[in-house]
């Protein structure tokens, strides 16, 4: 420890490392239940590339490990210190570095908030579609390193699709450039998209450029309530099928809108067995309302609410944007996971998890991106109580197998993490796995870099 931390104040100014360990507890782990977390050494703050490359050439001549960390409000643990690592947060790189409208990029640092980033395009007449319900806090370098998505990846896809070019910082100190500031680009093997969702496993990014698109006009969304789940489904199936391209489709199940309603006392309906959300931020909304609106009532909605303006559309998401802190208040613990499955079979899966609650003796509640067939199935339980814990931990692999089963994967935005191991082999099969270790092997021959993470 003490040779750790004098070889880290040669290349680090003081304020920069902490070593007090109630002050690195707290560095200790992310968002994620049910996940071991250690205690780390040191947590080190770096500001800049150089002292980043210093903290890993450090690292790698003690054979120390080094866990990467943005903000920590990831689900799956990735983020979580192994004993005695070093901690790597990048969180005061946190500057945007150019925002170039011509070419449509941003180059930015890993610490850099996604909403700040949001605001600062926005100023340009751009925008940065990726947006995590916690875009508030999350860094863009954690949102690369989990591959994240957000409620608008129905139209305008995830994180990797606008990360063009990476600077990385190898695990012996080496600076990596990946990728492009072009529009296009095909030169070499595609390591930016290799990095991204890699979980800090092979380098540590410490700048970015980020592809961007125009800023499009304020959405309209519509409210859609269904008697059944089948039903609900069915609406998805027909609004895909039909060409439409929502700028967010989202359903939660009676579970959490039973939760919602006596949180916010919205009034919905007690047999509102299911809730559709529909968004379209095109130059006419309205038409693209009117339409999805005669889909869902084809598939059996008892009810369909279409907003006149912004401040109404905002209205109508405000059940969903309550459901976190609504499912939370049900036990006090909850455990959100992100199976996501194929969309002809959304009202399958939320009847499953319906009866693995009901085997369980447990509340869960399933919020999905309807669209793209991503559910958030969520697990309330009173932590305090040992055996409402083991069943919440058991509804959790029910809820992986029922993914698997029904042609999907076990995470299709929060990432593996400590949380999924077991499951990515079982999803993966032995030759992709050791394909994947092999990889990682060249990228971190010692092993230091997040060890027990994803493989």
């Amino acid at each position: 420890m003490s040779e750790l931390v004098a070889l880290l104040r040669e290349g680090l100014p003081p304020e920069s490392i902490l070593t007090d360990p109630d002050v690195t507890a707290s560095y200790a782990h992310d968002m994620a239940s049910f996940c071991p977390a250690g205690a780390p050494a040191v947590v080190v703050l770096p500001r800049t590339v150089d002292e980043v490359r210093h903290v890993l050439r450090t690292a790698t001549a003690l054979r120390v490990p080094v866990v990467p960390q943005g903000a920590r409000t990831g689900l799956s643990g990735a983020a979580n210190a192994v004993e005695g690592c070093v901690v790597l947060s990048l969180t005061r790189m946190d500057a945007i570095l150019e925002i170039d409208p011509v070419n449509r990029i941003a180059v930015v640092e890993p610490g850099v908030v996604n909403a700040d980033l949001s605001k600062a395009v926005a100023a340009h007449g751009l925008a940065y579609p990726p947006d995590p319900s916690s875009w508030e806090q999350c860094t863009i370098g954690g949102n690369i390193g989990t591959g994240s998505g957000g409620l608008c990846c129905v139209k305008y896809g995830v994180t990797a699709e606008y990360v063009l070019g990476l600077d990385v910082v190898l695990a012996d100190g080496r600076l990596l450039r990946t990728g492009r500031r072009t529009a296009k680009g095909v030169a070499g093997y595609d390591l930016t998209r290799l990095f991204v969702g890699s979980e800090g496993t092979l380098g540590v990014v410490v700048r970015a450029v980020l592809a961007l698109k125009p800023a499009p006009p304020r959405q309209l969304v519509l409210a859609a309530e269904f008697g059944s789940t089948a039903a609900a489904g069915e609406a998805v199936a027909r609004i895909m099928a039909a060409g439409h391209t929502p700028s967010l489709l989202e359903l939660m199940d009676a579970t959490t809108i039973e939760a919602v309603n006596r949180v916010t006392r919205m009034g919905l309906p007690d047999s509102t067995q299911a809730l559709l959300l529909a968004g379209f931020d095109t130059q006419d909304p309205a038409a693209e309302l009117a339409a999805v609106g005669e889909l869902c009532r084809a598939a059996g909605a008892t009810e369909v609410v279409p907003a006149d303006d912004a401040a109404e559309s905002e209205l109508l998401l405000a059940a969903r944007r309550a459901t976190l802190v609504a499912l939370e208040s049900v036990k006090g613990t909850t455990m959100i996971d992100d199976v996501c499955v194929p969309r002809g079979r959304l009202a399958e899966f939320l009847d499953g998890v319906a009866a693995i609650a009901e085997r369980r003796r447990l509340t869960i509640g399933v919020v999905a991106h309807a669209g793209d067939g991503n559910t958030h199935p969520t697990v309330c339980f009173d932590s305090s109580d040992e055996d409402e814990r083991r069943r919440a931990q058991a509804s959790f692999d029910d809820i992986m197998a029922l993914g698997l089963e029904l042609g999907g994967t076990i995470t299709g935005e929060h990432g593996v993490g400590v949380l999924k191991r077991d499951w990515l082999a079982r999803e993966l099969g032995p030759d992709s796995v050791a394909l994947q270790r092999q990889i990682r092997e060249v990228f971190d021959p010692l092993g230091i870099l997040n060890p027990g993470k994803v493989l």
